[in-house]
């Protein structure tokens, strides 16, 4: 099942599948298309997201996190 990254639950695993913004500014982060990446946290009212991707954490806003297309396990 596809979902926009800030759309993941808690604890869940997805491969990105699509970024639908420059990619340049979500890359230099380290998510790219088919990078894994794992939901640690997400705050409420539209607040930034955290995830695992490789073995690094990285936060990122709700917008950003939206336009980041998952493949969700």
């Amino acid at each position: 099942m596809i979902k926009k990254l800030s759309e993941m639950e808690y604890g869940t695993n997805g491969s990105v599948t699509e970024i639908k913004r420059p990619s340049r500014e979500i890359n230099a982060i380290g998510i790219r298309v088919g990078k894994k990446v794992r939901m640690i946290t997400k705050q409420p009212v539209k607040g930034p997201v955290v995830v695992v991707v490789g073995e690094m954490e990285v936060a990122l806003g709700f917008h950003t996190a939206s336009d980041v297309m998952v493949e969700v396990n």
